[in-house]
């Protein structure tokens, strides 16, 4: 497997979880309770606090993909550009 392909499919993989990170941290501030639906489980007891530190971690998590596949990017074309 050259570089190119190596970088380009770390691209798609990161971009994809930041994009899933991001949609997931959207629904969790947008519906709250779906994950005690999904579940069943209600730690947080109706508070909402474990929701909130959800989508701080998926936001942080987007964020970092979104961070890492940008590198990857650029360095991905780099390499290209150079062969």
């Amino acid at each position: 497997m050259s570089g190119t392909t190596a970088h380009a499919r770390r691209w798609r993989v990161e971009a994809i979880l930041a994009a899933l990170a991001a949609a997931l941290g959207v629904l969790t501030v947008v519906v709250p309770a779906w994950i005690e639906v999904l579940t069943g489980l209600d730690p947080d007891a109706g508070s909402g606090t474990l929701e909130v530190l959800i989508a701080m971690g998926l936001f942080a998590v987007a964020g970092i993909a979104a961070w890492a596949a940008r590198g990857h990017r650029r360095h991905g074309a780099e390499v290209a550009g150079d062969a």
